[in-house]
């Protein structure tokens, strides 16, 4: 059913985990089918220096998030915010139903919140929750 790529990146996802000094934090849940994400970045200077997310979810959710994150570090936060659906679907690589693409989206929309969110004043390393 899924391709290989996927089920690797579900069974031994990258960067996940949490991130001990992270500057921008966002959390996104899917209600329809209980996917639950929280994404965490590290930024100094605009640019992504570390990047962790965590949660559960189906495979789809879970190898998009981590495919994500091996994408987003060294991006400034502009490159973050430029970030599309389309990219998501290049990096599966396999047809969604309609059912899987809320699934397959949640790790973006859970990155914009991050990127959008409130931008920690000269990397003091704070906090801020989306």
């Amino acid at each position: 059913m899924y391709r290989e790529h996927i089920l690797s990146h579900y069974k031994e996802p990258q960067h996940f985990g949490s991130l001990q000094h992270a500057t921008h934090h966002a959390h996104s849940f899917n209600p329809l089918c209980g996917d639950d994400l929280t994404m965490e970045l590290l930024v100094k200077k605009q640019q992504v220096e570390d990047v962790r997310f965590s949660g559960k979810g189906c495979a789809i959710s879970m190898a998009a998030a981590s495919m994500l994150t091996e994408i987003v570090v060294g991006k400034t936060i502009d490159q973050l915010k430029k970030l599309t659906k389309d990219d998501i679907f290049k990096l599966l690589d396999i047809p969604l139903s309609p059912g899987r693409i809320k699934c397959a989206l949640l790790c973006l929309e859970t990155l914009h919140k991050a990127a959008y969110g409130e931008q920690s004043k000269g990397d003091k390393g704070e906090h801020h929750d989306v």
